[in-house]
């Protein structure tokens, strides 16, 4: 398999690469040569890997490394425009020169989010860290409306899944693997300097750069918020004018635009009516394609617009976007406007700066049903959408409902809004002290509701009509002042960084479910109108429930030395010590110590061929807390059985304390071949301690009764290895090809927990509510499926097991599925071995092409539909369609789970393929820039896997039948479970513009 795979890489970059030389586009031009040195203002070291574009083309080069530069631009360019990362892009007049030298100045504003990372300015020679940058040019392309989709695959380490095209589900993000049980799983988010910001109030289009922040040492200094990983968001500025301009503004308006299709790439492949017939099943007379009834080809646009400019002492930028999205499923989708801006000044001699963002995001959507795609794959396809009287056709049996019916009949919307703001100063006392200042605040409303007609037979019939409303409002609060110092005493250079920091967040919600409704007319707006009394047996859907937190703050004093020596060897170290309310008083404050050391090895040991070796090690502790307030006491909870009583629901754990993590990592970062070739090396081990998880207590062990108690459980041990190369394969004027690979594995075992072993993630109805199917034990891999080994058919159509232990009695009751019964083993594992990411990125002379490939290998699944519908029983049939699949096995009559259903999901697939012709704008006064492009996204998926998609699935939310819903608290510790309310596969297709003038 993966031989074809490697072959079908090779081919399709060959393919890809003769159809870029084969392209015509353009007669030359006459040309001439420029050159010059680029150099860093404050010191005049030449700067290297500095993009020198002609404007209005993509024409251009890259700085050597001593700022040096030669680039043949045609002979009637007017303008070169100089950019790198951590500095003010500058447009320089060409006037004719042959030479032109180039003073840049550090961006201030850049360094202010690269202080939010470390709280000080780190130049990236001295980082001793595993840290990825990317790029705007990098970015995934295409419909992407979640900023997480831009780094899908780019960054060795950062798994990013988002199974089916649901466009309003939020992507899996695990950094490293497991970094907690049952705390916050996902990485800290900073945008624009504000800790803890959300990704939905930020569009993708107004993006410049993602930092990651891998490894404990680089997030220690973040303490609690930074144990699973710290994503740094930093969006677009304004553009600074040049020196020596005029100082009048510069104003630039961008527009960027697309309008995609998706259609369905990947269906359950189910029987006709036809073929449903032929196998016994009821035949009702109709012929319905409920698949093609449900599903649609969606058309989606994007709108972004936004305005720039500056002077020398103040820039801007302000920006708006409108997503107007449809997913392949009838009805899903959502509308959202977000407006962004962005204010910096410097002043008093550029000494102070000040910048202000303020962002604000309404997003309004129609969730529609993802179980009508699982009806639609089950319905009986003989049955009509509708009796003659028009009433929607309904079949009384068990999980069976009519998908069409779900979706006409009932609603499922919300709305979310979501404001943000910070203001940040930086005061010079000196040339070597400055202080500090970023405070900021989020805000965030949602406002969900549901209705279900009393005529509905999914979730309405039997509650007599229902209505669901839940709102919930979130304050988030930052302020943090920090000092800097910088001091060089011959070969020594210092930094220096002590600051506090405090955060505070409040949130509040409020449910409210109510049944037996007068009246289907008002929807969920006439929820008021439930009659008040609650005792018919019709009102087990009424349900009142609100909630308000404390105000859960965070209080941190930290430090941190960075000492370079010989401007090659590279110290740093730091120190946060940070408090919490969540906590009881004796375990407030935790304790989280980092350091690390690099060595530039080529200053000692020069190899002709490298132009960078630097090696690095770093050590560091990060925290992590409980979810909820108040572990630490008992808890009750308001009973309305018997007239309304108070019971315990959590006994309380005075001796709480926090998760730790301990990381060591080793790096090497390279070049060579004149930086043609560069990329990185990370070997890493982790161990988390003190996990914290809710754990039942024995009755004589409860203070007060209650059942439950969080407590401090388990050990986790993560070892893993990442790689990445990048190589500019051809570079010439007119052609350029950049190649890169990721690659990232890891292995998690549980090292301690408070049982041996555990089985985990309940398959569900029908027929199979006692199967589970993931085991967790003390000692071995997380993520193991584990279960009997199907052997063949027994003469009654039930499946035999292999008796593994030999001891001629074979155990397939899934209930006894635990180490102890021999007959049960690992089937396959959730977690993948490996995972890779390969970019292509082609220009020549006007277009340009990009090939991003992404795979991941090792991993199984557990094909839910097929471990309950694909058995053939002759008197079933007429309850339930039946799957197709080549792995059926002729004969089976009955569904119980084991080896057959779990299979091998390898897969690689043409994650993003974009076509674009960047037109040559350089004569014309209009347009700054003027480019067109097509992109395919999900163009094709090589593998085995007979399911929908073969993405990992990191985490599982349970079972849901019969009109049920899923946990909204997801299992990490039950990877592999491919569940049958999955949204559908789509493939996208996008035709876009981006105008600047």
């Amino acid at each position: 398999m993966l031989a074809r795979i490697a072959k079908s890489f090779l081919c399709l970059a060959l393919g890809v690469f003769l159809v870029i030389l084969a392209t015509d586009t353009s007669s030359a031009q006459s040309r001439r040569t420029i050159t010059g040195t680029v150099t860093d203002a404050a010191d005049g070291i030449g700067i290297p890997a500095v993009n020198v574009l002609v404007k209005g083309t993509l024409i251009g080069t890259s700085t050597s490394v001593d700022g040096t530069y030669s680039l043949s631009v045609p002979t009637d360019a007017a303008t070169l425009v100089f950019s790198s990362i951590g500095y003010v892009t500058i447009e320089v007049e060409i006037d004719g020169r042959s030479t032109i030298d180039v003073e840049m100045s550090q961006d201030i504003q850049f360094l202010d989010d690269v202080v939010v990372v470390g709280y000080g300015a780190q130049d990236e020679k001295e980082i001793t860290s595993s840290v990825a940058t990317i790029g705007e040019a990098e970015f995934n392309q295409g419909n992407v409306n979640a900023p997480a989709q831009l780094l899908q695959g780019k960054v060795p380490g950062l798994s990013i899944y988002n199974k089916g095209g649901d466009p309003n589900s939020t992507p899996t993000i695990r950094l490293r693997g497991i970094s907690t049980v049952g705390a916050n799983t996902e990485p800290l988010v900073v945008i624009d300097g504000v800790i803890g910001a959300s990704l939905d109030n930020v569009d993708p289009n107004d993006i410049e750069s993602i930092n990651v922040l891998k490894d404990g040492s680089a997030a220690a200094i973040y303490g609690t918020r930074g144990s699973s990983g710290v994503i740094l968001v930093t969006t677009k500025k304004g553009v600074r004018a040049s020196t020596g301009s005029s100082g009048d503004d510069n104003t630039q308006f961008d527009y960027n635009g697309y309008l995609a299709i998706d259609a369905v790439q990947n269906q359950i492949d189910n029987m006709s009516a036809q073929e449903y017939i032929d196998a016994g099943g009821n035949d009702l007379g109709g012929n319905t394609d409920w698949v093609d009834e449900v599903t649609r080809t969606a058309l989606s646009q994007v709108h972004n617009l936004s305005v720039s400019g500056g002077s020398q002492n103040t820039i801007y930028r302000v920006s708006t976007n409108i997503r107007n999205i449809n997913g392949i499923l009838e009805g899903s989708g959502f509308d959202q406007i977000n407006a962004r801006a962005n204010i910096n000044h410097t002043g008093l001699d550029d000494r102070l700066n000040l910048t202000m963002n303020v962002s604000a995001t309404k997003r309004e959507s129609q969730y529609s049903f993802n179980e009508a795609l699982r009806y639609a794959a089950l319905y009986n396809p003989t049955a009509p959408i509708r009796f003659d009287n028009g009433q929607y056709f309904q079949a009384i049996l068990f999980d069976n409902f009519n998908p069409v019916a779900i979706l006409d009949q009932n609603v499922n919307e919300g709305e979310n809004k979501d404001i943000n703001f910070n203001l940040q100063a930086e005061f010079s006392i000196t040339d070597d002290i400055s202080v500090n200042a970023n405070i900021g605040q989020q805000y965030n409303s949602i406002v969900n509701g549901e209705y279900y007609p009393s005529t509905s037979f999914f979730r309405g019939l039997n509650a007599g009509g229902l209505a669901r409303r839940f709102f919930e409002d979130r304050e988030f609060t930052l302020f943090e002042t920090y000092a800097n110092y910088r001091n060089s005493i011959d070969k020594l250079d210092l930094a220096a960084t002590v600051g506090y920091s405090f955060q505070e967040e409040f949130y509040e919600n409020f449910f409210i479910s109510a049944d037996n409704l007068p009246t289907d007319e008002l929807g969920y707006y006439g929820i008021d109108l439930t009659p008040v009394e609650v005792t018919s047996a019709l009102r087990d859907g009424f349900d009142i429930q609100s909630f308000a937190s404390p105000n859960e703050r965070i209080l941190a004093y930290f430090g941190r030395v960075n000492l370079t020596f010989d401007n090659s060897i590279f110290l740093n170290a730091s120190l946060r010590q940070e408090g919490s309310t969540k906590l009881g008083n004796d375990n407030r404050w935790g304790l989280f110590p980092a350091a690390g050391v690099g060595v530039d090895v080529l200053s000692y040991a020069p190899l002709d061929f490298m132009t960078q070796l630097k090696v690095r090690l770093g050590y560091g502790v990060t925290g992590a807390l409980p979810n909820d307030s108040g572990l630490s006491q008992a808890q009750y909870e308001y009973v309305r059985d018997q007239g309304g009583f108070y019971r315990a629901s959590l006994d309380p754990n005075p001796d709480l304390k926090w998760e730790e993590k301990t990381e060591i990592n080793f790096g090497v970062d390279y070049a060579l071949m004149d930086d043609r070739i560069s990329g990185s090396l990370d070997i890493y081990t982790r161990t988390i301690n003190d996990f914290i998880l809710e754990v039942a207590i024995p009755a004589a062990e409860s203070i007060t009764g209650a059942e439950t108690q969080y407590q401090n459980v388990g050990e986790l041990k993560t070892n893993g290895m990442e790689f990445s190369i990048n190589y500019d394969a051809i570079v010439d004027q007119n052609m350029s090809w950049t190649t890169g690979l990721v690659f990232s594995t890891y292995n998690t075992t549980l090292e301690e927990f408070t049982i041996d072993e555990q089985m985990r993630a309940n398959l569900g109805a029908p027929g199979q509510n006692s199967t589970s199917m993931v085991r967790v034990a003390v000692g071995e891999e997380i993520g193991q499926i584990w279960g009997p080994v199907f052997d063949g058919v027994a003469a009654d159509g039930s499946p035999t097991f292999k008796d593994l232990n030999g001891d001629g009695q074979v155990i397939g009751d899934p209930g006894s599925a635990l180490a102890d019964d021999g007959d049960f083993q690992a089937l396959g594992n959730g977690i993948p071995d490996f995972e890779l990411g390969w970019t292509n990125t082609f220009s020549y002379e006007n277009w340009d092409v990009n090939a991003f490939f992404r795979g991941a290998f090792g991993h199984s699944l557990v094909n839910t539909f097929r471990a309950f519908y694909e058995p053939i029983d002759p008197g079933a049939i007429n309850s339930y369609n039946r799957i197709k699949s080549d792995k059926s096995v002729d004969g089976l009559t009955v569904s119980q789970f084991s080896s057959l259903y779990v299979e091998k999901a390898d897969f690689v697939k043409l994650d993003n393929f974009t076509v674009g012709y960047n037109f040559d704008v350089s004569n014309n006064t209009t347009f700054r820039k003027l480019r067109a492009y097509l992109s395919i996204q999900n163009a094709f998926t090589i593998t085995n896997y007979s399911g929908l998609d073969p993405e990992p699935v990191l985490q599982d939310f349970g079972t849901v039948d019969n009109g049920g819903r899923p946990s909204t608290t997801p299992d990490v510790l039950s990877p592999g479970i491919d569940r049958r309310y999955n949204y559908f596969t789509a493939r996208t297709f996008t035709f876009g513009v981006n105008i600047g003038f």
